[in-house]
């Protein structure tokens, strides 16, 4: 895994075979307790971009199967209906922590039903991935830190997902420049930037930088598909980078939250009081962190509409397309001649 033979490596030949040609954006719809459900990761893959969903958000083991066999059907009619239909493959994010007591059935149901792609998080996944490979599935671990970076890949991981300062939920506090800079002095392989990407041109920028594909959350949230009350999705539309709040106060981990989502739970997101965690109430009990605590990334301020997921990735498409454009444009303009 060495940085220097980075250049001359094509970066679709980066990726794991199960995503060669079969993506018609370098995007993976990040998987978002509650948010994402069965409609949202169907119109996603269906529309050429990986749609994943957390395994927890399907609320019983025997929930998963349904919803993984429910996505596999939709999929595979399409592509029989459709053979020359770019259709993206689906993921699947297990939380690997001691606090997760699901884990061993849910990774037992992704085995099962050979889910094609795992995102793994929170911990480096260790024999997840051996057991991932063995039907031929491939693992995307979340880190924030070089150290995670290394730690992962130690474990056998086929790729990062850079989670960097500005994205939503659990996010890292380096910069994008700094974080994939650093890995990719150590790492060849396919890397997912993750981080404020909300539209086409961020994800060209993210290539730019030396990501393979773009990793986008807090857009998704504001979709007709979306599984949050429709307060959720407004407050998204109506908000802007000053709006979001990074603290560890509601989950024990640093997130990035929706500020007014802090006052309606009945906070001052300047001054909050000690204890907090996933579990606590708020409001004389009223508020729960997990419901009514809202995360979002920075780049919630581009965000103005809630269009159904399709038609915001053939946005997306158009935008990135005419991003390309400028920028082999400018590249024409800066060009030196060969010597």
């Amino acid at each position: 895994m060495t940085g220097t033979k980075e250049k001359t490596i094509d970066p679709e030949l980066r990726l794991p075979p199960v995503l060669r040609g079969s993506l018609a954006l370098p995007v993976i719809a990040a998987p978002m307790f509650i948010v994402s459900n069965p409609e949202l990761v169907e119109a996603q893959c269906l529309s050429g971009i990986v749609g994943s969903f957390p395994a927890l958000n399907a609320r019983a083991p025997d929930t998963l199967d349904g919803w993984i066999t429910r996505i596999k059907e939709k999929l595979a009619h399409a592509r029989q209906t459709d053979p020359a239909r770019i259709i993206a493959p689906f993921a699947v994010n297990l939380i690997v922590h001691v606090s997760n007591d699901r884990l061993e059935s849910d990774l037992a149901t992704c085995i099962a039903q050979e889910t094609p792609i795992i995102i793994t998080s929170l911990r480096a996944p260790g024999e997840v991935v051996d057991r991932v490979h063995a039907y031929g599935g491939v693992v995307f671990h979340d880190v924030t830190t070089v150290r995670h970076a290394e730690k992962a890949l130690e474990g056998g991981v086929d790729g990062l997902i850079l989670v960097c300062a500005g994205a939503g939920g659990h996010a890292g506090t380096l910069s994008p420049f700094a974080l994939l800079g650093e890995v990719r002095r150590f790492f060849d392989g396919p890397i997912v930037l993750a981080g404020a990407i909300t539209n086409g041109q961020a994800i060209l920028a993210a290539q730019a930088m030396g990501a393979d594909l773009a990793y986008m959350g807090t857009r998704f949230i504001a979709t007709e598909e979306a599984n949050v009350v429709p307060d959720y999705k407004a407050m998204i539309t109506q908000s802007s980078a000053s709006d979001i709040l990074y603290t560890p106060f509601f989950s024990g981990i640093p997130g990035n939250y929706l500020k007014p989502s802090v006052v309606a739970a009945g906070l001052d997101p300047a001054d909050l009081p000690l204890g907090g965690g996933a579990s606590a109430n708020f409001g004389s009990g009223r508020k729960k962190a997990w419901r009514d605590i809202w995360g979002s990334g920075q780049g919630v301020g581009t965000i103005t509409d809630v269009p159904p997921a399709t038609q915001l990735i053939t946005r997306l498409r158009a935008e990135y397309v005419s991003a390309r454009s400028v920028l082999a444009a400018a590249s024409a303009r800066y060009a030196i001649d060969p010597v």
